[in-house]
This record gives structure tokens, sequence and C-alpha cells, in this order.
């Protein structure tokens, strides 16, 4: 029996990725949208032949799982209320606004059960799998780096979101870096460094368990196309570099949703990218804000 979803928000993201991806994957059905917008609800609806809904709570009462597409600080409310009325979530990145309301929202997930994923494309991705599964298969890494420079902001598809420019890159992109390096090189333990410029360009440098150190470098008001993305470890193994598929957001998102609609199904609640991993992620980047000040 197919999942019968509720897509919450309408932006970009939830057209190009969300939308069609719940629309077209075996397991899920696109049940319902909701906006504050609900003329962009309606469209949106009637694009995927699903039914727009007045309220939130109405969404709700039509659905077995909500999936997010909003930014963070709305997320985190909303997030709440759908875990405690026993909804599985689909979570966009960062969790939220702060470690406090990210810590909330896993609290009402772990109370009610629920499964709840986050949304960290690139883990997704097949070839991150494998590029993960080999450096852990041999060990030995003393060190990485990251860069991940666009000019997403400046460009017509994301340049129009509020809570990019206001949260800036290390809100937006900082979750996908800090998830990776984490993930590579075993968790980060502390923030060495942090430095912003005026541009909005950071530098950062993490500590993680083992004695292993890192670097990242990123930006999102750069102008270079197409996107530079990298991933680097180093170490008595030599040197392993992962790069970024373009155009593989769907691909990522259909993974997802396979291993969403297997958890329900098995009664699995921990995963690589679930809720416990948002929170760890926000506290990283909390933190990287508490050094850079």
């Amino acid at each position: 029996m197919q999942l019968r979803v509720g897509l919450v928000g309408a932006g970009p993201w939830a057209r190009t990725v969300h939308a069609p991806g719940l629309t077209d994957h075996p397991g899920t059905t696109l049940a319902g949208v909701w906006t504050r917008r609900p003329e962009i609800a309606t469209a949106v609806a009637d694009e995927h032949g699903a039914q727009a809904f007045p309220s939130f709570e109405e969404l709700l009462d039509h659905v077995d799982a909500v999936a997010f597409a909003v930014p963070p600080t709305v997320q985190a409310d909303y997030a709440v209320q759908a875990a405690k009325a026993g909804k599985h979530l689909i979570l966009e990145k960062p969790l939220a606004g702060t470690v406090a309301a990210a810590e909330r929202i896993a609290d009402a997930v772990d109370e009610s059960g629920v499964v709840a994923v986050m949304m960290l494309t690139l883990r997704y991705a097949y070839q991150t799998r494998e590029w993960l599964a080999g450096i852990g298969d041999v060990g030995g890494w003393s060190g990485g780096s990251a860069r991940w420079l666009s000019g997403a902001l400046l460009g017509r598809q994301y340049g129009g979101s509020p809570w990019r420019h206001a949260e800036g890159v290390l809100a937006d992109v900082g979750p996908h870096v800090v998830d990776l390096l984490d993930a590579a090189l075993g968790e980060i333990t502390g923030v060495l460094a942090a430095h912003r410029t005026g541009a909005d360009l950071w530098h950062l440098m993490f500590e993680h368990t083992g004695e292993a150190t890192s670097t990242a470098s990123l930006s999102v008001r750069l102008p270079i196309r197409p996107t530079a993305v990298e991933f680097t470890v180093y170490g008595e193994q030599g040197i392993r570099t992962l790069g970024r598929k373009p155009g593989s957001a769907g691909e990522s998102y259909t993974a997802l949703l396979d291993d969403f609609a297997a958890m329900i199904a098995s009664g699995t609640r921990e995963h690589d990218c679930d809720v416990h991993r948002g929170v760890h992620i926000q506290r990283v980047l909390a933190e990287c804000l508490r050094v850079a000040s």
C-alpha cells in the first residue's frame, strides 16, 4: 500500500524535487499540499493530481507522512506538531533555526515513535555511498577537506530565497559539508577555527574522533558555474576524492524514499540520516557561529 504523503511548501525545491519524487515513487503518493500561499499550493497540487488543503491541520488529517520544503525556522514548529500527530517525517536541512528547536523535533519524534529522515542530498547518491563504503573498508585516514563554491544565490532559482539570504551559506550548504566530513572521518568533536568574510565565504577547521582533522571552504555567492563540489580524504591509504554528479537530486530523493518506505514497513527507526543526525549537525553549525564570533 502506498504511503499518503503531504507536502508542506511550494518553492523551487518543493516543485522540482519533492512533488515529482513523491508522485513518481511506487511506495508513495502525493496526497496533499499546503503552504501559506493557497494559490501556489493549488498550482502544485493540480500539477500532480493532489489536493490543496486550506490548513496544516487538515493536511495532517489526510496523510500518513509529511515532507517539508520550508525554511528551517518554519519547519521546526510544524515538524513537532506533525510528529505528535503520529505522522512520519521527511525533513529538510538544517533541521531548525536553533539547537533547542532541533532537539524539540527529535524529542517529539522519539516520543511518538515515527520515522524521521533528513534530506541530505549527497548522502543518498550511489556514488557517495560507494565512496564512503570504500574509505570505511580500509581506514587509516588522518585528514580531509571539502569545498562547495557556487553562485546559487546570484541566480534566479534560489536568488529569491529570503531564508538563504538571511542565514547564509553555513545554514544552506553547511549541513552537507558537516555531514559528509563527519561520515568520512569520524564524528566531528570540535570546531578548531571558523572565519567568515563579508561576502559570506566561510573557512572552517574541524577535529574528529581518532585525531583526524579536516578543513572546508564554502560560499554560494561566488560567480562559479557549475558549482564546484569536492570532498577529499587522505592518509595511510593515499588520497580519495568525491565530486558531485550534476542533476542528481531526483535520484537521491528516490533513494531516500526507498529507505523511508522500508523503515516504516519494517518498524526501523534508526538511519544514518535520521533526526538525531540533524541535531548533531545543528550543534556543529552552532559551534561554527560561536567560534567565528
